[in-house]
């Protein structure tokens, strides 16, 4: 009887010892496990459940034909995904990549919460902005994110690494939206006021050229855009600034003015050394006759070139002795004329021309003597013809 006694107490107690250390689970769970074998198409991992856990080559990794044995071995000590609890063979069908994904969501979450960064590469273009992956979860970012300046072409930003914040998290939808702007954002405004507090009027500074627009070009001077106005690109008349500077070129400008409330800062690029107004009073006198290149026509006038850099307005009632109503009418753009040179004014810039006193000054008067001849004065000869010209 003793015997038989002890021989139920010793199986009551097995049974409890076994119900005791087998793990309760149910599908959906996250659970650890140890890895008792290995091969190129599955994985066996131990839970602590009265069967053993299969994972399959597919339920390994997110990447493609990948070699279990490269991803774990004997020993190691896993977190799995329960997806099964019976595969149709006793085993409780396991998943690793989705053990592994919850854990990395989990992860995105704690980085939102403590505002850190993560550094990225970006893998695509796509159309409304950029996607790149995070420990196998694909995450995008929005074309209005990828930086605080200017994009001219989304393009560049493939196979970039950036660094970037986690804006919005949807762990549900398995959703992650990234941005580098904002990290810009935070650098620029450090920057911003760094370059407000140091800037002068008529200092040189250099910077990068980062857009052109129709009307100048837009240099970074540091976290702060300024503009070089097409007129300060070059003392020569430009009509695109494409034809002075390009997109990345390094540069060194003068700041002309700036206002702090506004944003706005005036660069200029032509150098004061090649300025062709430091010589204008040597180069050109009052009175002379000299040739020039229509560049420009208005309504009031039109502008003539004399040498790179240096126009003067020939105005509407200068053009002709006759009575013109446009400009058009009697000149073109790239017309070679001749002008007289009226008024210099050197620090205005300014120089006053005219055509019609230029066409006067052509007529040959020396045949005339200012004595008389025969008689008669030279005021008798021509009569009322030389009422209206200018000696």
């Amino acid at each position: 009887m003793t015997t038989d006694s002890n021989e139920e107490v010793t199986m009551k107690d097995a049974m409890d010892n076994t119900e005791d250390s087998t793990v309760i689970i149910h599908s959906g769970d996250v659970v650890q496990g140890k890895v008792i074998s290995v091969n190129e198409e599955e994985v066996v991992v131990n839970i602590g459940f009265m069967a053993d856990g299969v994972i399959s080559k597919e339920e390994i990794s997110n990447e493609k034909d990948i070699n279990p044995t490269d991803i774990v071995k004997i020993g190691d000590e896993i977190s799995v995904y329960i997806m099964k609890i019976n595969n149709g063979e006793g085993n409780v069908l396991l998943s690793k990549k989705r053990a592994d994904g919850l854990k990395v969501w989990d992860k995105f979450q704690e980085i939102l919460d403590a505002n850190e960064t993560l550094e990225i590469t970006v893998s695509d273009i796509v159309k409304g902005g950029a996607t790149t992956y995070i420990e196998g979860v694909r995450a995008f970012i929005p074309a209005s994110q990828m930086s605080d300046a200017y994009i001219e072409n989304l393009q560049d930003f493939k196979g970039k690494t950036l660094v970037v914040k986690i804006i919005e998290l949807d762990k549900e939808n398995k959703n992650i939206v990234l941005s580098r702007r904002v990290i810009e954002k935070e650098e620029n405004a450090v920057k911003r006021d760094i370059v407000w507090n140091e800037l002068k009027k008529g200092e040189k500074r250099k910077g990068v050229v980062t857009r052109l627009a129709k009307f100048g070009a837009f240099v970074d001077l540091g976290g702060i855009d300024g503009l070089i106005h097409v007129s300060q690109l070059s003392w020569k008349r430009v009509q695109d600034p494409s034809e002075v500077v390009s997109v990345g070129d390094e540069v060194e400008v003068k700041v002309l003015d700036f206002d702090k409330e506004k944003g706005r800062i005036s660069l200029g690029l032509k150098a004061e050394e090649g300025n062709p107004w430091n010589n204008i009073v040597k180069n050109y006198k009052s009175g002379a006759i000299v040739e020039g290149t229509v560049v420009k026509l208005m309504d009031f006038g039109a502008f003539v070139q004399l040498e790179s850099g240096v126009e003067g307005l020939v105005h509407l009632s200068e053009i002709s002795e006759e009575r013109i109503a446009k400009v058009s009418d009697v000149l073109k753009v790239g017309e070679v004329v001749k002008v007289k040179i009226g008024e210099i004014n050197e620090k205005d810039r300014r120089i006053s021309l005219s055509i019609k006193e230029a066409a006067r000054g052509n007529e040959d008067f020396s045949q005339y003597k200012q004595e008389e001849q025969g008689g008669l004065t030279l005021g008798d000869i021509l009569g009322d013809k030389l009422k209206n010209y200018k000696f």
